[in-house]
């Protein structure tokens, strides 16, 4: 295959090693995103693999976009029926086929960092705070950090040490605010962006069927620049590729 010519040797062993799961480490500027383009590519002219059966996540539109159009210049046009996208705009599109699941509307509505914060203004001018003490950037990070940790409202306000984290901080009412701000959510039928992570790692742990569909469409799972996901998206990714363990990190 001539894109081989274009790969040192230890590219090209990252690209040629199709079974199980590898690693790839290497500095900036070594060719991380070019050995995992051209390793998709390699299963698709050489193994015959389904780009359907493809998952790979970027943590940029612009890389996911980069990635895409280089591996359609080799493969042609099959590029496009690749899963390929970051985990957020990835894990809403399946949100949005599983939604009844968990209780919302295909069509939710996605909320963008000011929508939020504009509901936690909203929030804290109706319980009566002081806004300069529930600064909305304050608690906009405080459940954006408890999501992400895959923490919710009710194991947020029983855990002993986010209770006296806030005490201590003089914001007792935060868990209140969280619980207050996921329901209003909720009722609105829409998600924050945190959520698109947050309620997949929901779904998968709450509905195994869905979890095993996935898992089997799946057959091959590959992360772009692996060492910056948090552990929603690690615990998501798991999940995921529990089933074939082919991965690509």
């Amino acid at each position: 295959m001539d894109y081989l010519s274009h790969l040192n040797p230890p590219q090209r062993e990252g690209v040629e090693n199709l079974e199980g799961p590898t690693m790839i480490i290497a500095g900036a500027g070594s060719g991380k995103t070019r050995v995992l383009t051209y390793r998709i590519a390699h299963l698709i002219t050489t193994k015959n693999v389904d780009p359907f059966s493809i998952l790979a996540l970027t943590f940029t539109n612009k890389a996911a976009k980069e990635m895409r159009e280089r591996i359609e210049k080799v493969v042609g046009t099959d590029a496009r029926n690749l899963w390929m996208g970051t985990f957020h705009s990835v894990f809403a599109r399946i949100l949005r086929a599983e939604a009844d699941k968990l209780g919302y509307p295909s069509n939710f509505t996605i909320y963008d960092t000011e929508d939020s914060k504009s509901l936690i203004r909203a929030i804290v001018r109706e319980m009566g705070l002081d806004d300069k003490v529930y600064k909305q950037n304050v608690v906009y990070n405080r459940i954006s950090g408890a999501k992400n940790n895959l923490v919710s409202w009710q194991n947020y306000m029983n855990n002993s040490v986010y209770v006296s984290e806030d005490e201590k901080a003089q914001k007792p009412k935060m868990g209140a605010i969280y619980k207050e701000y996921v329901q209003r959510c909720f009722r609105s039928g829409a998600m924050d962006f945190d959520d698109l992570l947050f309620n997949t790692n929901v779904l998968f742990r709450d509905h195994l069927d869905v979890l095993n569909k996935y898992q089997q469409r799946f057959k091959y799972v590959m992360i772009d620049e692996f060492q910056d996901t948090n552990i929603s998206q690690y615990l998501i990714t798991k999940r995921l590729s529990a089933v074939h363990q082919i991965y690509v990190l």
